[in-house]
């Protein structure tokens, strides 16, 4: 059996920028090996893989879907940007609108646009929520990324966010900083896993509601995610909760220009409501 697998990026009209993921449509008769096998062999951070939903999942007929992801290493409960890239492939066979997905963090939303020819996708988040992180492992995070504690940003202090998959967040002072990212990838991988965490995100604040990112991901075989709409979710339920922006704002994070592939994530917040919106551009890389 030959499995079709198409190669989109998320969070940008450009194929050489965003993040590109692999998308499967029909996984049909693929075991956990077989997709495993399937996202090490193409390398991307993350490869989704679609099924029929689940029974009596209350979505319109042929617009919902189950959905797995997995890294080159292992399955992640939860993609945003394979998830844009899997709605804007879904789209362009059966139109723009809405679509629902069954993942194992929950059932999300995805909302799908055109303008101007160019696809759009939104994802809602489950509901996030944020924890601390203790002293020590802060400190081991730390020397992994060989980051001295003065270079953190007193603004906006470390803590675990989850919208659907577990990220460190660290605040770099400086854009710098942020820029300068060389660190020991078996030493953070280890910690991630002890901490069940899917990356850190390293979060530079640009303006009031502006920021650029970049998310170490080890524990995916990957030195670094281009762009992260899991993390991108569970930062703005993190800036929310502490108070970084208002109960209601929509944030633009940059991400990915420091690896030569830029992208533009934007991250919607309600008030009144607890989910996060995360949405971008998606293109299929040719």
């Amino acid at each position: 059996m030959t499995t079709e697998v198409l190669r989109y990026t998320a969070f940008s009209h450009d194929p050489d920028g965003g993040n590109p993921a692999g998308v499967v449509l029909d996984a049909t008769g693929l075991d956990e090996h077989a997709m495993l096998e399937i996202a090490a062999g193409l390398g991307y951070s993350e490869t989704a893989f679609l099924t029929a939903p689940p029974e009596g999942f209350g979505a319109q007929e042929g617009r919902a879907f189950t959905v797995r992801y997995f890294s080159p290493k292992a399955e992640v409960p939860f993609c945003g940007h394979a998830t844009v890239a899997t709605a804007v492939a879904l789209a362009e066979r059966i139109g723009p609108g809405k679509i629902l997905l069954a993942t194992r963090a929950g059932t999300v939303p995805v909302s799908v646009t055109s303008e101007d020819g160019q696809l759009r996708a939104t994802l809602t988040s489950v509901e996030p929520h944020t924890e601390e992180i203790g002293a020590a492992d802060l400190a081991e995070a730390l020397a992994a990324l060989d980051w001295p504690e003065a270079d953190l940003d007193p603004e906006i202090p470390p803590a675990i966010a989850y919208a659907g998959a577990r990220h460190l967040v660290l605040g770099a002072r400086t854009r710098a900083r942020l820029a300068d990212l060389a660190y020991d990838f078996a030493r953070l991988e280890a910690l991630m896993r002890r901490l069940d965490l899917t990356t850190v995100q390293l979060v530079h604040r640009a303006g009031p509601t502006e920021f650029h990112v970049r998310d170490p991901f080890p524990v995916g075989g990957v030195v670094e995610d281009p762009a992260t709409g899991a993390a991108a979710a569970a930062f703005g339920a993190y800036a929310r909760e502490r108070g970084l922006v208002p109960a209601d704002a929509v944030l633009t994070l940059h991400q990915g220009a420091d690896m030569g592939r830029p992208g533009l994530l934007t991250v919607e917040l309600r008030a009144g409501d607890p989910r996060v919106r995360v949405g971008g551009a998606g293109v299929r890389i040719p």
